[in-house]
């Protein structure tokens, strides 16, 4: 088969990939809040480095995280990514324990170079998943009358999460300095549900005044994201390249929709036009590069969803604001280690990478800070050899994470991940010679 040949075929396999994965990629009640939970942004060559991407430039592999990097893709390339993780958590709250699985498509990218200096990109990813149902229930008292126990029960649900496709350029218009942009669409839909039930011994109460509240939205507006790089020779065998990203922050031009039902047949709707905001955020990065066999990388970002905007129920009134949102910080460190990419033995040529990171919560929860996350990571880039191809890789990752707030009365999550990553990397534009 040629290499045009396969990667049609992966190309045909995307609507396969897509229903067969649960993009919405949550099980977490944290999920509830905001826009939901914060997808990893990483691909494949970087999901074992802990994410750490702002300063990693490479003309065999596309970096999305900042899109001055296209600049830098292999003028004889057509290079297609796609990623995919398998997850199991457990979350924990005091002595109830439970487990979930996840399957989710993590991204498909593809780039190559257009002219000298100047790359394109495009692709598609998660951005957020919402993914919850759980309950709780609370005793009431005893009818002393009667001897009936009472308790209510109230039922907390929700699905979706928004997902984003974009294209990119990065152009390398003066001497080492690059810069970039990648131009977004996302829509998703918000949908939200909390229902109340009261039991007497055990029993549905149909005297009781049962309540359901629901909030759902479609989403629907652009994102813009710029980035540069800037690499500094420091010798002959070392490179520090530093990486810095804007992402613009706006009101997304989509409205939230309430509605409120009290069994004795009280309802309430309401619209907020313009429901909801998009953070601004700020991203910077170094990446140190020695003798093209180890390089290392540590990110700092910054999203102001202090500022940002959106619908929630606030002492039983339908309102859009930021309060019980803060800031959110994510720290990522990582690097890999080449042996020697032109050795005959196989063992060599394979990558072996090691990260961690650490972000804060965007939210509050009952006026506590949201559980921070840690994770670590590991894993493999190996290269694909063979009479066709000797320049594509499958990359795998192993993360373990951490999700903990710092009141011992919310759920603490702990999950593992395996994520698989293949990056074709072909020589379309090769031109060849017949003697």
């Amino acid at each position: 088969m040629s290499s045009h040949r396969l990667t049609l075929c992966i190309l045909l396999l995307i609507p396969t990939l897509c229903a067969t994965a649960q993009t919405n990629g949550s099980n977490s009640p944290y999920s509830r809040f905001g826009l939901g939970n914060m997808r990893d942004q990483s691909q494949g060559f970087n999901k074992a480095m802990g994410g750490v991407a702002l300063g990693f430039r490479d003309g065999n592999r596309l970096n999305m995280q900042n899109p001055a990097s296209y600049s830098a893709i292999d003028s004889l390339s057509f290079i297609f990514d796609v990623g995919i993780t398998l997850q199991n958590t457990n979350f924990k709250s005091g002595n109830n324990s439970i487990n979930a699985h996840n399957t989710t498509l993590d991204y498909i990218n593809a780039g190559f170079r257009l002219c000298p200096g100047l790359g394109f990109s495009f692709g598609f990813m998660p951005y957020t998943s919402i993914g919850y149902n759980f309950s709780e229930s609370k005793y009431l008292g005893e009818d002393f009358t009667s001897g009936s126990t009472m308790t209510y029960t109230n039922n907390y649900s929700g699905d979706g999460g928004v997902h984003e496709v974009y294209v990119g350029l990065g152009w390398n218009p003066v001497a080492d300095l690059s810069v970039g942009a990648n131009f977004g669409y996302i829509w998703g839909n918000y949908d939200q549900n909390i229902s109340q039930t009261f039991y007497t011994n055990g029993e549905t109460n149909s005297a009781s005044n049962g309540l359901r509240r629901q909030i759902s939205a479609d989403l629907s507006s652009y994102k813009i994201d710029v980035g540069l790089q800037y690499p500094i020779k420091l010798g002959k065998k070392d490179v520090l390249t530093l990486g810095a990203t804007y992402g613009i922050g706006h009101t997304i031009n989509s409205p939230a929709h309430y509605y409120s039902f009290v069994a004795n047949g009280d309802t309430t709707n309401a619209t907020i036009e313009k429901a909801f905001k998009l953070p601004t955020s700020f991203g910077a990065g170094l990446a140190w590069s020695h003798n093209d066999q180890w390089r290392i990388g540590v990110d700092v970002t910054r999203q102001k969803w202090g500022d940002a905007q959106m619908p929630q129920i606030i002492d039983n009134k339908f309102t859009s604001t930021s309060e019980n949102y803060q800031d959110r910080t994510a720290i990522a460190v990582g690097g890999d280690f080449l042996p020697d990419r032109y050795s005959n033995k196989y063992l060599k040529r394979v990558q072996y990478r090691i990260g961690a990171s650490f972000s804060t919560p965007y939210f509050k929860v009952n006026g506590h800070e949201g559980p921070r996350e840690f994770n670590v990571t590991a894993g493999f880039g190996l290269p694909v050899s063979n009479n066709i191809n000797n320049r594509s890789v499958v990359n795998i990752a192993f993360q373990w994470g951490r999700s903990t707030a710092g009141t011992s009365s919310l759920i603490t999550e702990n999950y593992l991940r395996l994520n698989v990553g293949i990056t074709f990397n072909e020589r379309w534009f090769m031109k060849w010679k017949i003697q």
